[in-house]
């Protein structure tokens, strides 16, 4: 028997007869040579354990090659969290995928066409942030909101102080603290005020000659109930200071279905002097810091050294003025779906995985934005409950580690998967039956 297993083991073919194959040699060209070495090693060791005949290799290697060299999986966001950091946040747009993969080659990134000569970088994004928040004076644009406060704490306040209410010195994901981020750049925090009340009285006690600038923070991944007291922009904006708004979510100006989310034009009315706001959130763009506010200050910052090390690239530049300037992102739509359409999406989900005998119901849900945005609002929607053993193969099956679908991410709720159709496109809900067909039809 051994001797078998060993003769056997003998008629497994070289790596280097498999990679001639020339379904493989064609996938080198794409793929790299390492990536389809290991599909090759991958099939050569299933034929060893008995799994596949020694002919079938280079035909397991094909199938076991990876759709592209980059091992990002698309994901359906089933969730029912619009804004899912672990899932990348905004989905771009038709527009600003079209825009990336048109900056991918050689570009005219800081070249003018007309002269010949350099031109100035990223000029038609910059200009459709200007014209989509025109109460700024100016605009400028650095790789995330992080960079963006740490620019303006660098630029505005390195050896002095930043007077921050005790109540919005945040943390967010992953252990990132507000504090610590502002101090790294020389900066030293005034704190004023208590946890849950701070006054106008409390930060113009606490200004004085070493005073850079005053930071009102919107505190966007959680909320304080009762007794509580705050002191708005404008009341800030009259101590004397430049006072900086870290609005975080992104919303350039109020939204209907979020009344009570802080926006960058409000608050520039109300007297920001520089507003900062995430571009991958609730605006729907890529990564980006977003700077907005007087015309001086933004041309300081600009301007500064630090400035060059956290400026955005050339996809970036591309996919968020398309984003500014084309129709409005996959977010902005989710946030104006009628809950109604929902419900009629998932009961006709629901109906047709039924009727292939999938235990599948659509049920009421309620969404959230995320992403440190609109704590506490409760976003009506609907999903489909299904048996959460499904949860584990619609995340990791064998279709989806060979792209042949994306993975898709729903919750576990009382022991049911829920797959929330708040952040789904409808144009998906026909990948998202296929790919529960799929695996409950393994399962059963």
């Amino acid at each position: 028997m051994v001797a078998v297993v060993e003769d056997a083991r003998r008629l497994v073919p070289r790596t280097d007869a498999v990679l001639a194959d020339p379904r493989l040699a064609a996938a080198e060209l794409r793929l790299g040579r390492p990536l389809v070495r290991e599909a090759v090693h991958r099939a050569q060791q299933r034929a060893r354990d008995g799994q596949i005949r020694p002919d079938e290799v280079a035909a397991a290697a094909v199938t076991g090659l990876p759709r592209l060299a980059a091992s990002l999986t698309p994901m359906v966001n089933a969730t029912g969290v619009l804004l899912h950091t672990n899932l990348g946040r905004a989905p771009l747009s038709a527009a600003a995928r079209e825009a990336l993969s048109a900056a991918a080659g050689c570009t005219d990134l800081e070249f003018d066409l007309a002269t010949g000569a350099r031109g100035r970088r990223g000029a038609a994004m910059l200009a459709a942030l200007a014209r989509a928040v025109p109460d700024a004076q100016a605009v400028h644009v650095v790789n995330n909101n992080a960079a963006a406060l740490v620019l303006a704490a660098t630029a505005l306040a390195a050896g002095r102080e930043i007077i921050v209410s005790r109540g919005e010195l945040i943390e967010i994901g992953d252990g990132f603290r507000l504090p610590e981020l502002l101090e790294s750049t020389g900066a030293k925090i005034r704190e004023v005020g208590s946890t849950n009340r701070t006054s106008g009285a409390d930060y113009a006690a606490a200004i004085g000659p070493r005073t850079g600038f005053v930071l009102k923070v919107h505190p966007s991944n959680y909320r304080i109930d009762g007794f509580t007291a705050s002191a708005g922009i404008d009341e800030l904006a009259g101590l004397g200071v430049p006072v900086v708004g870290d609005i975080g979510s992104g919303l350039l100006s109020p939204h209907p279905a979020l009344p009570d989310e802080p926006d960058a034009a409000t608050w520039l009315r109300a007297g920001a002097a520089l507003v900062t706001a995430s571009g991958d959130k609730l605006l729907g763009g890529p990564q980006a810091g977003l700077l907005l506010g007087r015309a001086d200050l933004v041309r300081q910052l600009a301007r500064h050294p630090l400035a060059r090390a956290l400026r955005v690239d050339k996809l970036t530049v591309a996919a968020l003025e398309a984003t500014l300037a084309g129709p409005p992102a996959p977010v902005l739509q989710a946030l104006s779906v009628d809950a109604g359409l929902l419900a009629t999406r998932a009961q006709r989900l629901a109906a047709v995985l039924a009727a292939a005998g999938v235990d599948a119901i659509a049920v009421d849900s309620t969404a959230a934005v995320g992403g440190g945005g609109a704590p506490g609002v409760a976003l009506p929607s609907a999903a489909v409950s299904l048996p959460d053993s499904l949860a584990g193969p619609l995340r990791n099956s064998e279709e989806v580690r060979a792209g042949q679908r994306p993975a898709v991410a729903g919750r576990v709720t009382d022991g049911r998967l829920l797959l929330d159709l708040y952040a789904v496109a409808a144009a998906d809900d026909e990948t998202l039956a296929a790919a529960v067909l799929a695996v409950a039809g393994r399962a059963g």
